[in-house]
């Protein structure tokens, strides 16, 4: 097929870096899948996941993908006994009102995309294509194979030069030729895996998927994907869009891509690296992208396992226009691959409220880019440490939390362990054990040596920490203890991304000045609605109530005016109970909430994110 960066040529090259990286899985996902070639190619080896903004190409797609061979297309042999291939290349169709192609993309409408002849021949199919499938005599799958097998005939006789930026004013030999159409070409297989063809944005639909290998094409130069065959959408959608200019592009040509400006393809691609729920990612790239192969690199290697990336590199004919980004011969092809680092890290530290669960789920409204990260009301930095951003602040109100996890992030590691398995020997701290626990938990009130205050937290009751008016740690014993666990929660606590800062004080006092319309603010307060231990105004720190929430409301209104994004974790709906205040609040500023469903094993509630910008289209 004639289409733009097709990689039927390249099919054998991505084969050898899956081999050579030994990739099994199940689920392959084409997400930029273009004219099906390598998803048709893998089908016989994965379950495919195949998607392209546009129509025509996943009406192509879903040809590839849905069928095993070419279809029998039964109902139309008993009735006209032949195949539909030869009932259409044998019928004669004359011009009406109603042939679209022909009345704009043939000399008849004074554009030059097709003979006359062949656009009528055109019409005429794709018309019938409909008519015999409301008369049943088509099945759905047989309806789109032919459809997309028109599509791929029409471009062998396109009188252009590969796309439908412009045609030729001169009558290419080929356009010439008579229209045949032919059956698409499909990889045939024994057994047809349980494949999935999506039509939508990419940014869009990695959200909500996931597999075992991800594949990204994405275009790699100025040229807009919704122009060059805006012809092809035309004849697949048959919808009699309007028209204009001398190319005949359909007015509502959907957005432009979003990969043909430099600026906007890095920021796609950092959603796409952060939202991918993928062990392998595989990009074929090129020498010629707007993106450095460099940038990408540095990109990709924030989000590998062990910020390990590789690239092979293979020789490839450029397709040229007049607006490629590069010329030249040096031109090189190029599959880059990582492994995803997936792993959400959990905090040493148990915290009531903990986001650690549902931390895919926020990062879902996350917005495309982030410059710096604010875990806002940090508590345990469950989200924070996951978070992938040029830099994370950790913010929190509490001391004793603060204190905790300064020294879990910044002493060393095998230091902190030994110190804690200190404590618990020296104390013969055991799960239960009451008199152990209380002879610590005296010794912690006397000292406030903080390593005391976080093997206390292990032992505690449910591992809340509660202090009276003097600021006195009062939790009973429970029946927790400290394990091998915590031990490798402990060796992993590290922010994914290097640069972060710690600050201990309320999130008003955050310095806004310092940072640019990039920073993303995370909230997790108290919630207003149900109950906590950790904050209710009767532990010697300041509770969270009526006046408290406002304040963090009146804040958010605060930062919505700067133009900062902020994304609040809340509760809008607990029994009986119901968050007014909030509900009103989001009405009034038209902000976004997103259900994220039950949360918590006991006393679940229905939690929801709430943000300022639209997380489906930023």
């Amino acid at each position: 097929m004639r289409f733009l960066g097709n990689k039927a040529r390249m099919l054998e090259n991505i084969a050898s870096v899956l081999t050579d990286k030994n990739i099994e899985g199940a689920v392959f996902c084409d997400l930029f899948a273009g004219s099906g070639a390598v998803g048709d190619y893998f089908k016989d080896r994965f379950s495919v996941i195949s998607n392209d903004c546009l129509y025509s190409l996943s009406v192509i797609n879903r040809a590839k993908l849905e069928n095993a061979r070419a279809p029998e297309f039964a109902a139309f042999r008993r009735k006209y006994k032949v195949d539909p291939f030869t009932y259409f290349n044998n019928k004669t169709y004359e011009f009406n009102l109603q042939y679209f192609v022909t009345g704009n993309y043939s000399p008849r409408g004074g554009r030059r995309y097709f003979t006359e002849e062949n656009a009528i021949k055109i019409d005429g199919i794709r018309l019938d294509i409909e008519g015999l499938y409301q008369k049943q005599l088509l099945s759905e799958q047989e309806r789109i194979f032919l459809i997309a097998s028109l599509l791929e005939s029409v471009m062998g006789i396109s009188n252009t030069t590969g796309t439908y930026e412009a045609f030729l004013k001169n009558w290419d030999k080929r356009a010439c030729k008579p229209l045949e159409l032919a059956p698409i070409t499909v990889n045939e297989v024994e057994g047809l895996q349980q494949n999935a063809v999506y039509n939508t944005d990419s940014n869009e639909l990695i959200r909500r998927i996931e597999g075992d290998i991800l594949y990204i094409d994405p275009p790699y130069t100025v040229t807009d994907y919704s122009s060059a065959y805006h012809v092809l959408e035309s004849i697949a959608k048959y919808d009699y869009p309007v028209v204009s200019g001398i190319t005949g592009r359909r007015k509502e040509n959907g957005k432009k891509s979003k990969y043909t400006r430099r600026e906007q393809a890095l920021k796609n691609f950092e959603d796409l690296f952060r939202q991918a729920n993928f062990k392998h990612v595989l990009i074929s790239y090129s020498t010629q992208g707007l993106v450095s192969v460099a940038e990408l690199k540095a990109l990709a290697s924030r989000f590998a396992v062990n910020g390990e990336v590789d690239i092979y590199e293979f020789p490839f004919r450029e397709y040229k226009n007049i607006r490629s980004s590069k010329k030249g011969d040096d031109l090189k092809e190029l599959v880059i691959y990582f492994e995803k680092d997936r792993e959400i890290l959990r905090s040493p530290l148990n915290y009531t409220g903990s986001k650690y669960g549902i931390f895919h789920e926020i990062t879902k409204v996350f917005p495309k880019h982030i410059s710096t990260f604010v875990d806002a009301m940090a508590g345990a930095f469950n989200v924070g440490v996951n978070v992938v951003a040029d830099k994370v602040v950790y913010n929190e109100f509490l001391p004793h939390t603060y204190d905790i996890i300064e020294f879990l992030l910044q002493d060393n590691k095998q230091a902190v362990i030994d110190k804690v398995e200190e404590i618990v020997q020296a104390y013969g701290m055991q799960k239960g054990n009451k008199e152990a626990y209380m002879r610590l938990r005296a010794d912690y009130n006397a000292t406030k040596d903080v390593y005391k205050l976080f093997v206390l937290h292990m032992y505690c009751f449910q591992n809340q920490m509660r202090f009276n008016g003097k600021l006195e740690f009062n939790t009973p014993v429970g029946n927790c203890s400290y394990n091998e666990t915590l031990t490798e929660r402990i060796l992993k606590f590290a922010p994914k991304t290097a640069c972060f800062e710690l600050k201990k004080g309320s999130y008003a006092d955050i310095d806004l000045k310092t940072l640019d319309k990039d920073t993303v603010f995370y909230f997790d307060p108290p919630y207003f609605i149900t109950s906590a231990t950790y904050n209710d105004g009767k532990r010697g720190f300041i509770g969270w109530n009526a006046e408290e929430e406002t304040r963090l409301l009146e804040y958010l209104s605060l930062l919505n005016d700067k133009g900062f994004k902020f994304i609040l974790s809340n509760v809008l709906q607990h029994n009986d109970a119901s968050n007014h205040l909030l509900k009103e609040w989001i009405k009034t500023h038209n902000f976004y909430c997103k259900d994220i469903g039950q949360v918590g094993a006991k006393n679940a509630r229905n939690e929801v994110l709430i943000t300022n910008f639209d997380w489906r289209d930023n």
